[in-house]
C-alpha cells in the first residue's frame, strides 16, 4: 500500500492505532517515518539487514554513509556496542546528563549490528530518543531502530510529518504525525577518546555544554566518513543557495528574485521576494527549530536564489551554521549576479 493511502488514514485517526500499526510494520521489516525530538526519522529494525536496506532505497542514500541506531533504553547499549574501560566513566557521565536526548555516541560495535548499518565500519552510532511517541513505539517494538532523517538523501531535513510526506510519499507505508519537532536540527555526534570529546557533528548539545565533561574538539566534513552527517554537501534546497554575512550589504542585479533566510531583524525593504526570519528575538533555539521549515518554505517558492544570513557561531549557532554551510557547499551560484 502506498504512503498516500496509509498516511492519510492514520494521520487523521487515532494515535494509538497509528502507533500499533507502526510496530506491526516494523516487525514485518518495513520502514516507518517517526517523530524524534530532533527531526523526523525513517525507522527500520536495525538488526534486520533487509529492513535497513529499505531505508537506503527509500532515501536514495549511498551505502557508504552509516546510520544512527536508536536504542529502546540504556540497557541495550552494551548489547550493540563496546565501551572502552578507559573512557567508561566519562561516557557514563555524558549518558547520565544527556540521555534520553539528542546526543549520539560513536562506539566500537558488536557483531549483532549488521554491516549495512555501519557502512562496514567497526564502530556504531547510538542514541536514546527523548520523544514520547518514538519512545513508546521503540519500547513496544523491543529492539533498536536505525533511523536517519525521513527525507531523500542530501535534501532538507523534515521537521514535520508533512515534510516527510512531501519527501517520501509513495515510497514508505506509514508516517506518524506528532506535530513539529522540538530541536529542528539533528543530534550532536561525539566520540570519546583519551579523555577528549570529539564532536563529529554539531547539534542541540553544544560544545559549551560538553566542555563540562572534558576537553572538546570539533571536526567538520571528513574525507573518510566515520559518522552520519559528515558529508561536506548536505541539507540542500533545490534552489541555488548562498550564505552571506548580512542582507543590508548584499546587492543583486535588477529583476533577480531572491528569498532571504534572515537572522538580523533590520531587513532592507523591497529587495527580497520573500523573507523568513529565523527568530525575531534572535533566540538560537528558536532559530534552530525554524531552520529547516523556513528553508523548505523558501525553496518551494522557486526563486532564482536563496540567501541566508550567518548566525553567531557560539552555542547552538555553531550547529545552525554547520547546516547552512553544508547546504551551500555545492550550490550552483557561479553565474549569480551580485
Amino acid at each position: 500500500m502506498k504512503a498516500e493511502t496509509v498516511a492519510a488514514t492514520l494521520l487523521r485517526g487515532s494515535q494509538t492505532a497509528a502507533k500499533q500499526h507502526a510496530v506491526e510494520l516494523l516487525r514485518k521489516g518495513e520502514v516507518v517515518a517517526l517523530p524524534t525530538e530532533t527531526v523526523y526519522g525513517l525507522a527500520a529494525d536495525a538488526l534486520n539487514p533487509v529492513a535497513v536496506a529499505r531505508i537506503f532505497d527509500a532515501k536514495e542514500r549511498p551505502r557508504f554513509n552509516p546510520l544512527i541506531v536508536h536504542l529502546p533504553g540504556e540497557n541495550w547499549l552494551e548489547r550493540v556496542a563496546k565501551i572502552d574501560n578507559r573512557s567508561r566513566a566519562q561516557i557514563e557521565k555524558l549518558i547520565s546528563q544527556f540521555w534520553p536526548g539528542p546526543l549520539t555516541l560513536i562506539l566500537t560495535r558488536h557483531p549483532i549490528v549488521p554491516d549495512i548499518v555501519t557502512a562496514g565500519l567497526d564502530t556504531v552510532a547510538v542514541r536514546v530518543s527523548s520523544h514520547p511517541v518514538f519512545a513508546e513505539i521503540i519500547s513496544a517494538f523491543g529492539k533498536p531502530l536505525a533511523a536517519p532523517s525521513a527525507n531523500r538523501f542530501g535534501r532538507i531535513s523534515p521537521t514535520t510529518a508533512q515534510h516527510a510526506f512531501d519527501e517520501l510519499s509513495g515510497r514508505i507505508p506509514l508516517i506518524i504525525d506528532a506535530g513539529p519537532t522540538t530541536h529542528g536540527v539533528e543530534s550532536t555526534i561525539i566520540a570519546v577518546h583519551d579523555n577528549k570529546i570529539h564532536i563529529l557533528r554539531r547539534g542541540p548539545i553544544t560544545a559549551e555544554q560538553l566542555a563540562e565533561f572534558g576537553k572538546v574538539d570539533c571536526f567538520g566534513a571528513q574525507q573518510k566518513i566515520s559518522a552520519p552527517g559528515q558529508l561536506p554537501s548536505h541539507y540542500s534546497p533545490k534552489t541555488p543557495f548562498r550564505l552571506i554575512d548580512n542582507a543590508e550589504s548584499f546587492v543583486l542585479a535588477a529583476n533577480y528574485r531572491v528569498g532571504l533566510l534572515a537572522w538580523n531583524t533590520a531587513i532592507p525593504q523591497g529587495r527580497f521576494a520573500a523573507v523568513r526570519t529565523l527568530s525575531e528575538r534572535q533566540d538560537l533555539r528558536e532559530a534552530a527549530a525554524n531552520l529547516f521549515r523556513y528553508l523548505r518554505e523558501l525553496d518551494e517558492l522557486n526563486h532564482d536564489l536563496i540567501v541566508a544570513e550567518r548566525v553567531p557561531a557560539q552555542g547552538l549557532g555553531a550547529a545552525i551554521l554547520d547546516r547552512l554551510e553544508r547546504a551551500s557547499h555545492d550550490s550552483d551560484i557561479r553565474d549569480t549576479p551580485e
